[in-house]
């Protein structure tokens, strides 16, 4: 695999092209969003220890329909299918990693996806301070607005009434 450190703002992936490689973050954090009528939703974000996989793109050799933006300067492993193979033919156990990493990201799309589906977006918000504390203080908060669901203004509401609760108990 090869190692290589992006600028911030620098994209790794744009809607439309052809996601032949995955990125393993080493050090940063990477935005995926999606256009919907000229506006950036916020779909995911990745920090060290996670893989950026565009499981449609990758799998089915479509076009992507997101953006992967790095929020800071960002170090990755890239591989892709053809080194996989190889890797697999010299190492067998590590087609059974990979399948393991593969189904952990399609659990993880999964949990997100009932979670916006089915959760407040204050349950969303409270989840996100308990999984992920550390995106506070590296992603801007009208992405985290984006991300949880709610306009700005609506996560200023959200935190201001939490705070109040915390402040009242």
């Amino acid at each position: 695999m090869v190692v290589m450190t992006f600028e911030k703002g620098k994209y790794l992936l744009k809607e439309g092209q052809y996601a032949s490689d995955t990125f393993f973050i080493l050090k940063g954090c990477v935005r995926e969003y999606v256009l919907v009528d000229g506006e950036e939703k916020t779909t995911n974000f990745f920090t060290e220890g996670q893989w950026a996989i565009s499981l449609t793109s990758f799998s089915e050799a479509k076009r992507a329909t997101h953006n992967w933006v790095c929020m800071e300067e960002t170090t990755v492993n890239i591989g892709n299918e053809q080194q996989a193979q190889e890797l697999f033919t010299s190492f067998p156990r590590f087609e059974t990693i990979s399948r393991a990493i593969m189904e952990a990201a399609l659990a993880e799309q999964k949990n997100a996806l009932t979670a916006y589906l089915t959760d407040s977006a204050e349950t969303r918000l409270l989840k996100l301070m308990k999984t992920r504390p550390g995106l506070f203080q590296r992603i801007p908060q009208y992405h985290i607005a984006s991300y949880i669901g709610v306009k700005p203004e609506s996560l200023s509401r959200i935190r201001r009434r939490l705070s109040t609760q915390d402040a009242s108990s």
